[in-house]
C-alpha cells in the first residue's frame, strides 16, 4: 500500500478521484527565480531585448501555462481557475528576476500545480527571450509558498 495518492495498491497510477470531495474556496501561490548576469537584467529593465518585452511576454505564458497545466502534467485535473495573477520583479541586488504565481478557484481539488506550473513557465520564457545574450542563466527555487483550503488547510512555506 502506497501513501502516494496517485499510485493504486497494484503500483498502477491513477487520478485521484475528487467526486466526493467539497467544493471550497482554494489558492495556491508559488514562486521562483532566474539568476542572470548584471548586464542581462539591466537590458531587461531598459526593454533591448529584440523579442520584446521580456516580463510582459513572461507574465503571459505564466498564465497559459497555468490554464495549461493538466496538459502537461499526466495526472492533474482540468480545472476552472477563477484566477491567474502572475507578477515579475527585478532585484538588482541579485541580479534576479523574481517570479511570484497566485491561482484560485471553488472546486474539489487543489491548484498548487497551476501555480507551480506558472512559474516554472514564466521561468522559461524569461530563459528563452534571453539566452542569446547569457546561456548562464539559471532557473532556481521554485517552490509552493502558501496554499489555503481544502480538507487539509492552510500551508504556509518558512
Amino acid at each position: 500500500m502506497s501513501d502516494f495518492t496517485h499510485i493504486d495498491k497494484d503500483g498502477n497510477a491513477v487520478m485521484v478521484d475528487v467526486g466526493a470531495k467539497s467544493t471550497t474556496e482554494r489558492s495556491a501561490t508559488a514562486r521562483g527565480s532566474v539568476i542572470m548576469n548584471a548586464e542581462t537584467l539591466q537590458k531587461i529593465v531598459d526593454q533591448g531585448f529584440k523579442k520584446g518585452d521580456v516580463l510582459g511576454v513572461a507574465q503571459l505564458a505564466g498564465i497559459m501555462g497555468a490554464k495549461k497545466t493538466p496538459e502537461l502534467i499526466p495526472l492533474c485535473h482540468p480545472l476552472m481557475l477563477t484566477s491567474i495573477k502572475v507578477h515579475l520583479t527585478c532585484d538588482p541586488d541579485r541580479n534576479a528576476v523574481d517570479i511570484e504565481a497566485t491561482c484560485k478557484l471553488s472546486g474539489q481539488t487543489g491548484v498548487e500545480m497551476e501555480a507551480l506550473t506558472a512559474v516554472s513557465v514564466a521561468a522559461l520564457t524569461v530563459y528563452d527571450m534571453c539566452k542569446a545574450v547569457d546561456k548562464a542563466m539559471h532557473i532556481t527555487d521554485v517552490r509552493l509558498v502558501h496554499k489555503a483550503g481544502g480538507k487539509s488547510g492552510e500551508f504556509k512555506a518558512d
